[in-house]
């Protein structure tokens, strides 16, 4: 229910402004105050989406009770209206936060049309700020979702190598075993940098056949090849202002490493099937778990692309070289993993934890979630050493 508040010292007016406003939409719900004052108070006390106040009244006028109201509700729509009135003070109101000015007596198509107006560009102010709530809640969600998790002094140098550098936009290698979190690591450069409010495009080069990273890479025209059935953006021009993330960059082909080898000399990329050149603003980040200078040697990796990629190297711990961290990590897979099945939150006995301290996790830290969720799953509660000598 749309709900307006007519603020005017004369009934006869007052009552007018309504029936026309209640002509225009039946549904509208109106109250009526004779001055500032009571104005005020009414406001105050409900939710209006729109007030149509006289300048001129007893009490207090139109003029200080929008001063007012500007200061405790900025988005409130004021419509002013004057028997009085002049450019000046047409001007003074809009400058005070009024939406509009009309003079009296108001012309029915122009008060209209400027209450349309004032509602609609009060729905699209409330829609706007829904999404900025859904956004930030999204974005916390995916922060959280990529928390780095642990007070080792390791991962301590880790954090402190990502402050340095995330404001650069210096091309960065991560490098460190399967597990360790080197996507982590990835987005939190991106969150931390100047290109945050734009996405963060990965790419897994694992996953992805070599016939067709370059068509994910750099996109294709159609008909450039069968199954192209529609002209497609690449990963590069999607990461446009933002950050492209090159997963397991070691098991690119030779001929995607000289296509992106090209496109970060220059900034520029061409669709599979094109001849026209797209211009790119990425900053580049790339992970891998190989070691590239071996890869390099057998021929396998380029050296002038690893040159290129490794401005900044980063190595991501394994978790047997931040045992310190492994009861943080458990105490925040219980929570996250409670939260995923909505169950209760267990418990791990200390001498669990002590025998978990002792593994060799190759896995690393997507090992231990792994047998976090085993535990909680085919253990009690509180876990205890036995569930982990049984189930490990």
């Amino acid at each position: 229910m749309t709900k307006i508040l007519i603020v005017e010292d004369e009934e006869t007016i007052r009552r007018v402004l309504k029936s026309i406003l209640l002509d225009e939409n039946k549904k509208f719900e109106i109250d009526e105050a004779k001055d500032g004052l009571e104005a005020k108070q009414l406001i105050d006390k409900n939710e209006y989406d729109l007030v149509i106040c006289d300048i001129k009244m007893p009490k207090m006028d139109g003029e200080e009770l929008l001063c007012l109201i500007m200061k405790e509700k900025p988005l409130l729509p004021f419509i002013m209206i004057s028997g009085h009135g002049t450019i000046e003070i047409a001007v003074d109101c809009i400058k005070k936060g009024a939406f509009d000015y009309i003079s009296k007596p108001p012309d029915l198509g122009r008060l209209l049309s400027a209450v349309r107006n004032a509602l609609d560009k009060k729905n699209l102010i409330s829609e706007n700020q829904k999404l900025f709530s859904q956004n930030k809640i999204l974005k916390k969600k995916v922060s959280k979702k990529y928390e780095m998790i642990g007070n080792s002094k390791k991962l301590k140098e880790i954090k402190e190598m990502i402050e340095k550098i995330a404001l650069t936009d210096a091309r960065v290698l991560i490098t460190g075993q399967n597990g360790t979190g080197k996507e982590l690591v990835a987005h939190s450069i991106h969150e931390k940098s100047d290109r945050a409010a734009m996405p963060i495009v990965e790419v897994n080069c694992a996953a992805i056949p070599s016939e067709l990273i370059e068509s994910e890479l750099f996109g294709h025209m159609k008909g450039s090849f069968t199954g192209a059935v529609k002209d497609k953006q690449g990963k590069f021009e999607l990461a446009n202002k933002g950050t492209l993330f090159l997963d397991e960059i070691g098991d690119m082909s030779l001929s995607a490493q000289a296509k992106v080898l090209r496109a970060l000399q220059e900034g520029k990329v061409c669709r599979v099937g094109s001849d026209s050149e797209i211009s790119v603003d990425v900053r580049v980040l790339a992970a891998t778990n190989k070691n590239l200078k071996e890869e390099i040697k057998e021929g396998r990796f380029r050296e002038d692309l690893y040159h290129r990629l490794s401005v900044i190297e980063l190595k991501v711990p394994a978790l047997k070289d931040r045992i310190e961290d492994i009861p943080i990590l458990i105490e925040h897979f219980l929570g996250v993993i409670a939260e995923e099945y909505g169950s209760k939150v267990k418990k791990f006995d200390k001498e669990a934890i002590d025998i978990l301290k002792t593994f060799e996790w190759t896995g690393n830290i997507r090992e231990l979630r792994n047998v976090v969720e085993r535990l909680i799953i085919l253990g009690g509660d509180p876990i205890i050493k036995e569930d982990v000598i049984n189930f490990c």
